[in-house]
């Protein structure tokens, strides 16, 4: 079960983990996270970053090290991660890495009421999906290989995880078009019935 943190939200994980690199002020925490695309790899919302910055240092997990004013900007206070930070940090990765969640997805949602589609509309539909998810891959796919040749693999496993998890899906989608359009799918004729009913 996951242990519950003193400061929950993903941004802080991203935080931490930036703050190992250097000391910096919450616009360079911004810009570091983004030139490593942790906004692609969790849900980041960057108008939080100030008040998850703010709830590290409560917790005394970052403390402020100086302020500096630089040109006609306001002045930036510079935070580095505590003891107790990258305790947390390693702590929380542990569990992260070790520790399988239930995750709740948008597609998994639109799964639990494919019933309401009628079956014709639902296989229309899940074979854009298929489209689509075969473009992403093909692009994620030469994305990787061109990172590969310039970052250790080390720091793109994350990518490989997403590309192996879309594949997969790919996969599940293609096997249950492949039931909906050849008539195999069990309950297909009670689904049709269904909404024939309701016509």
């Amino acid at each position: 079960m996951a242990k519950r943190r003193k400061v929950g939200n993903l941004m802080a994980l991203a935080v931490l983990a930036a703050l190992t690199e250097r000391p910096m002020h919450p616009y360079e925490m911004a810009s570091v996270l983004r030139a490593h695309g942790k906004d692609e790899d969790m849900k980041i919302k960057w108008g939080s970053l100030y008040s998850v910055v703010q709830s590290l240092a409560r917790h005394e997990l970052i403390e402020a090290v100086e302020s500096r004013r630089e040109g006609g900007r306001p002045e930036r206070t510079v935070y580095r991660i505590t003891q107790a930070g990258r305790q947390e940090l390693r702590d929380w990765e542990r569990e992260l890495i070790s520790t399988p969640e239930r995750e709740t997805f948008r597609f998994k949602a639109a799964l639990s009421v494919l019933g309401v589609l009628v079956p014709d509309e639902a296989a229309s539909l899940l074979q854009r999906r298929l489209e689509l998810l075969d473009k992403q891959i093909a692009d994620q796919r030469e994305r990787l290989s061109e990172h590969l040749q310039q970052v250790p693999r080390l720091f793109l496993i994350e990518e490989e995880y997403e590309l192996a998890m879309r594949e997969a899906e790919l996969a599940w989608v293609r096997d249950l078009l492949g039931e909906l359009t050849s008539g195999s799918f069990p309950d297909l004729a009670a689904w049709r019935t269904f909404h024939a009913d309701r016509s």
